[in-house]
């Protein structure tokens, strides 16, 4: 079994070359699988872990994200990045105190974004949102330094698609000291071309969430680093649920089953990965 500090280590190797994919799992058995696949590093996902628990993303308290990262992390052995959401905090200082709390859960990384809560006015105001990156890496720093911060602009996802401020603030960020730079909602070779150049030499981190046309060896040519798919996993697995369910409901046929993992490949799989994961290393 991997120990933190060396999940620490491996992640920030991850970030130094080269491209990979960084897949999100929502509990302990999508981790597992996805770690079976070949995965170098997994990253919670905000969304998929709050369907889990029947709520809407963004609505999961502080207290039950940090449960959830202490579970996830050790029972794999390969880095976990914390999709931390705002830090459960306005106030820089109060954000400094959730990534203390963060850190402590054994995860190799965390990404503190600049969205309010409010869709009305999405974004914090440019030198505050600089202040929480600035005081997440202070906290990082004193806790020992080693856990990778990402920071992350939502304006692409929020309703504020500004490519300039964008760029603004990952600069900003990147200066502030987050390790790796984040903004979902950018689809273009143009946009991502210009975010990687923008912050360079700093690694980008790219969501591809839809079906694209971009592959992973297109997003390594544009300078990807890290390339996330957020929810999609989860609302993939939704929606095989979901057809199955209302084919039930509604016609009273079983073949939405049809598909369906058979329970011996499963049983196997699980029972591999568990007590790969018991053996003392």
């Amino acid at each position: 079994m991997a120990t933190i500090a060396e999940k620490r280590a491996a992640f920030r190797r991850l970030h130094q070359s080269g491209c990979f994919v960084i897949p999100n799992p929502w509990d302990v058995g999508s981790a597992r699988y996805l770690q079976s696949m070949g995965f170098k590093a997994l990253a919670s996902t905000s969304a998929g872990f709050a369907w889990s628990r029947g709520m809407p993303d963004g609505s999961i308290m502080r207290d039950v994200a940090l449960a959830h990262y202490a579970e996830l992390a050790p029972s794999v052995d390969i880095p976990l990045n914390a999709d931390f959401e705002g830090g459960f905090a306005d106030a820089p200082e109060d954000v400094a105190e959730s990534v203390r709390l963060c850190v402590a859960t054994g995860v190799a990384g965390l990404s503190i974004e600049d969205f309010t809560g409010d869709r009305a006015d999405p974004l914090y105001p440019f030198d505050i949102a600089v202040a929480r990156m600035k005081a997440a890496r202070a906290a990082i720093d004193k806790a020992g330094g080693d856990v990778l911060l990402t920071g992350r602009t939502e304006g692409f996802i929020r309703g504020r698609p500004d490519l300039e401020e964008a760029v603004r603030r990952l600069k900003a960020f990147a200066e502030a000291g987050a390790d790796c730079l984040y903004a979902p909602g950018i689809s273009t070779r143009e946009q991502i071309a210009a975010v990687v150049q923008a912050v360079a030499p700093k690694p980008v981190n790219l969501l591809m969430g839809t079906p694209s046309e971009l592959a992973v060896k297109d997003c390594a040519g544009l300078g990807v680093r890290r390339i996330s798919v957020g929810g999609s996993l989860a609302r993939t697995a939704w929606g095989g649920f979901m057809r199955a369910a209302r084919q039930i409901a509604e016609t009273g046929s079983f073949n939405g089953f049809a598909e369906a993992a058979p329970s011996a490949e499963l049983n196997k799989l699980f029972s591999e990965t568990t007590r790969a994961h018991q053996q003392p290393q």
